[in-house]
């Protein structure tokens, strides 16, 4: 993605809210927002925001499994499956 075509002054974005809000969700580019020459905002599509939570919530929780891993904190998945097999869920 070229990032460069797709950066934009705030007094841009105040003024083109409406035309702003259509091409993100028609491309799903996000626009980097400049406040003084400086970056200050990303803006979105709903979809892309949605998927970009998953996929961070995904990665938190490979994060923590690696940890308990790294710490001892697991359980052979033989074991696992045993203990399901003998106990059924009512």
């Amino acid at each position: 993605m070229n990032y460069a075509s797709h950066i934009k002054p705030i007094s841009w974005l105040k003024s083109h809210a409406a035309e702003i809000a259509k091409t993100i969700n028609e491309d799903r580019q996000p626009l980097l927002i400049t406040q003084n020459g400086e970056a200050k905002m990303v803006v979105m599509d709903i979809r892309s925001y949605e998927e970009h939570e998953e996929t961070l919530s995904l990665l938190k929780l490979l994060a923590m499994g690696n940890k308990q891993i790294e710490a001892g904190q697991y359980r052979p998945a033989k074991e696992v499956f045993a203990d399901l097999d003998e106990d059924p869920q009512p």
